[in-house]
């Protein structure tokens, strides 16, 4: 029986183990991995040492990474509107054994990839042989990014703040000026990063370790007011892709009457000053996944692939994995890092 290698999550390592090679029933196809990127979900699962399984609560071992892109190379027989030889995003979420990755069967970071019940539009999307494929793995990710800017609704002659310049937060800010957005500012605390959001259309960044935010925002959005008249930044809406408290309490106190705050980074238990957001009639939006835009973003993405690449700061190959994993584990060491599987031998 061929086997293929598989990367699964082990207390803050990766293990890359032989398992068995799917075989694609008359419903599936087989897609040979070529490029996968690493989100912090994986890296969060790493710290546990896997997920939760059973009453007891003990560690199982997963397969990791849902940021796929490779070619198809066996497609069964009742398989319609795909060959082998495409070239081929997925959809982690659209795997009946599970979200790919996140607690299913399958992973990202696998030499092969079995498509269950494979249908384009619904769990692949092709895109061009000219495609790069590490920057075509860049499609998940940036469909999260693309759903915190729908659910932002930002018009073009708004303000907008975007906190984090990972992935996430520069994806959405690529998105964001795609779609005409008049001036969006970015604001991390790390100068590299900033570097990468002006790379990619940011109008201004602003480096919160080092320089007074509120004062920042107000000379570069202008000053407006909360519901009690007290004046604040003019900022419209504020994107969370960041993830750490500090973002709550910075936007609370910067949001004028009917600010918007958009969610997408997972943010831990913490205090929210409730008092605050009711000054402001701050509106709270969650943004979880992409309801539809898994591959609605894939036809930019190809289009500005350019543009996207700059997002990508270290390609690793798979002989290089656990290094790949370790940037990524390391705070600050990287932005997005892709596993390149060029030089894997398939069986």
């Amino acid at each position: 029986m061929a086997t293929m290698k598989s990367v699964h999550a082990a207390k803050d390592k990766v293990d890359v183990v032989d398992v068995e090679r799917p075989v694609p029933g008359p419903k599936d196809a087989l897609v040979r991995i070529r490029a996968c990127g690493i989100c912090g979900t994986d890296t969060f699962f790493l710290h546990l040492g896997g997920m939760p399984s059973g009453a007891d609560g003990a560690m199982r071992a997963i397969p990791l990474s849902h940021e796929p892109a490779g070619e198809v190379v066996e497609v069964g027989a009742e398989v319609r509107g795909l060959a082998v030889g495409n070239r081929v995003v997925v959809n982690p979420q659209g795997a009946p054994t599970g979200i790919i990755g996140c607690g299913g069967e399958l992973g990202g970071m696998d030499e092969y990839l079995l498509i269950e019940n494979a249908e384009v539009g619904r769990s692949v999307a092709v895109f061009p042989d000219d495609m790069p494929f590490d920057v075509a793995s860049l499609n998940e990710p940036m469909a999260v990014a693309r759903h915190a800017v729908n659910r932002s609704e930002a018009k073009p002659t708004d303000k907008v703040v975007v906190f984090g310049a990972g992935p996430i937060g520069l994806g959405a800010t690529i998105w964001l000026k795609l779609g005409g957005v008049e001036h969006v500012t970015v604001v991390d605390v790390i100068p590299e990063r900033l570097e990468t959001a002006l790379a990619v259309g940011a109008d201004a960044v602003v480096d919160s370790a080092t320089e007074d935010l509120t004062g920042r925002l107000k000379e570069l959005h202008g000053e407006a007011a909360n519901a009690l008249g007290q004046p604040q930044a003019g900022t419209d809406v504020y994107i969370d892709a960041a993830g750490a408290p500090a973002v709550f309490d910075a936007v609370i106190a910067n949001a004028k009457w009917h600010a918007k705050f958009v969610m997408v980074a997972v943010q831990k238990k913490g205090e929210v000053d409730l008092g605050g957001m009711l000054r402001s009639e701050l509106t709270l939006v969650a943004s979880q996944g992409y309801p539809t835009e898994i591959f609605e973003v894939t036809a930019e993405l190809v289009e500005h692939r350019e543009r996207f690449a700059k997002l990508i700061s270290h390609r690793v190959p798979f002989s290089g994995v656990d290094r790949a994993f370790e940037l990524a584990l390391t705070p600050g060491a990287a932005e997005e890092v892709v596993v390149t599987f060029d030089e894997v031998s398939h069986l």
